[in-house]
C-alpha cells in the first residue's frame, strides 16, 4: 500500500487510516478477491443479446474436475446456456466421490463427453480432455468458475475479425459461493513484459487458437499443479503469440474456502511461480523487484478501473 501512494507523495501527508481507505477505494484490485460486500452480478444486459457470428468457428472447452459437486452444475450451465452453435464441451473428472458423477450423468446428452477416473491432478486432466477435442479455438474452465452470458459468441466474432490474434482474455468478475459478486478485475491493455514477472491474466477469461497451442508444445506441462496457466502463457509468448485484452467481462472466478488458490498458494504455488521467474528472468526476484516491475501496469489498471466506474455512474455501460 505504501509503495503505491509513495509515488504520489501521500505517505507523509495523510494518516494511515486515510491511506488505507484510499487504497481500498482507489488502489489496484488485481490480486484482491474479496473487495466489497456481496451483491448481485453486475454486467451490461446487452451480454444476453450478443449476436452469434455468421461463421462460427468450433470452440473446444474442457472442464477439469475433482469433488466440486457444489459448484460444477453452475459451471456446466454457464457454458451450455451460451447458445453458441458450434462448440464441444468435455468434462474430465479425477474420480470424484462427492456426487459429481451423478450430476454429470444428468448432462450426458448435452456434453460432448465426460469421463471420471483417477488422475495425477488438474494438469493431466486438462491434457486428457484436450486430447479429445478438435476445435479451432480452445479454453479450459475450472469446475467452480463460470462464463458470463454471450462470452463464446463475442470471443468467436473477435477471432473472426482479427485473424492475426492468437490469444484473448477479458475482465473478471469475482464471485462467492452463492454467485454473488464480491469484486472485479478491470484489465488494462495487454503488456507482454509483465508476463515475466507475474501472471495477472484471469485464466477463466482466456481463449486461444489451436495453431498457437500446437506451436507452443500442444499440452499443459504436467509438472505444474498451480501455475500451469502462467507457464502456458509464457510459452505462447515465446512462440510469438499476439495477445489482446478484450474490453468486456468474460468470466467469473469463484472464491470459496476449499479452492486450490487458497490452500496451495503458500507452498506449491510460490515454488512454481519462482520456478517460472527463474526461467524467464534468469533469477528469482525479490518482492520489491516484482512490485517495481509491475507498478506501471498496475497504474494503467487503476486508470482502467476508474474509467469504467465513471462510465457506469454516467449510464454509459
Amino acid at each position: 500500500m505504501y509503495a503505491f501512494f509513495k509515488v504520489f507523495g501521500l505517505t507523509e501527508r495523510l494518516p494511515y487510516r486515510s491511506l488505507r481507505w484510499l487504497y481500498r477505494k482507489f488502489g489496484p484490485k488485481l490480486g484482491r478477491l474479496r473487495q466489497y460486500a456481496p451483491k448481485d452480478l453486475q454486467f451490461p444486459t446487452s451480454y444476453f443479446k450478443t449476436p452469434m457470428p455468421l461463421m462460427a468457428p468450433k470452440i473446444s472447452i474442457v472442464t477439469p474436475s475433482f469433488n466440486q459437486a457444489k459448484f460444477i452444475e453452475r459451471t456446466l450451465k454457464s457454458v451450455l446456456d451460451q447458445s453458441y452453435p458450434n462448440f464441444e464441451y468435455f468434462v474430465q473428472d479425477g474420480g470424484s466421490t462427492d456426487g459429481t458423477t451423478d450430476l454429470l450423468k444428468n448432462y450426458t446428452d448435452q456434453l460432448t463427453g465426460w469421463a471420471s477416473c483417477p488422475d495425477h491432478g488438474q494438469s493431466q486432466a486438462i491434457n486428457t480432455g484436450f486430447a479429445r477435442t478438435s476445435g479451432d479455438i480452445m479454453a479450459w474452465l475450472n469446475s467452480d468458475d463460470i462464463l458470463l452470458p454471450g462470452a463464446l459468441g463475442y470471443v468467436a466474432e473477435y477471432f473472426n475479425l482479427h485473424p492475426e490474434v492468437d490469444v484473448v482474455y477479458g475482465h473478471r468478475l469475482v464471485i462467492d459461493e452463492n454467485d454473488q459478486q464480491i469484486g472485479r478485475w478491470m484489465m488494462p491493455v495487454h503488456d507482454s513484459k509483465v508476463l515475466s514477472w507475474a501472471d495477472l491474466i484471469p485464466q477463466e477469461t482466456m481463449f486461444w487458437r489451436r495453431s498457437i497451442w500446437e506451436k507452443a508444445g500442444g499440452r499443459i506441462d504436467e509438472s505444474f499443479q498451480f501455475a500451469m496457466d502462467w507457464d502456458l502463457l509464457a510459452r505462447f509468448r515465446d512462440a510469438g503469440a499476439k495477445f489482446v485484452r478484450l474490453p468486456r467481462f468474460i468470466g467469473g472466478f469463484r472464491v470459496h474456502p476449499h479452492q486450490k488458490t487458497s490452500t496451495e498458494i503458500s507452498d506449491i504455488g510460490i515454488w512454481e511461480m519462482n520456478r517460472i521467474r527463474q526461467r524467464l528472468l534468469g533469477h528469482i526476484p525479490s518482492k520489491s523487484e516484482i512490485q517495481n516491475a509491475v507498478f506501471p501496469y498496475l497504474l494503467r489498471h487503476v486508470a482502467t478501473d476508474l474509467g469504467s466506474r465513471v462510465r457506469n455512474m454516467l449510464g454509459l455501460e
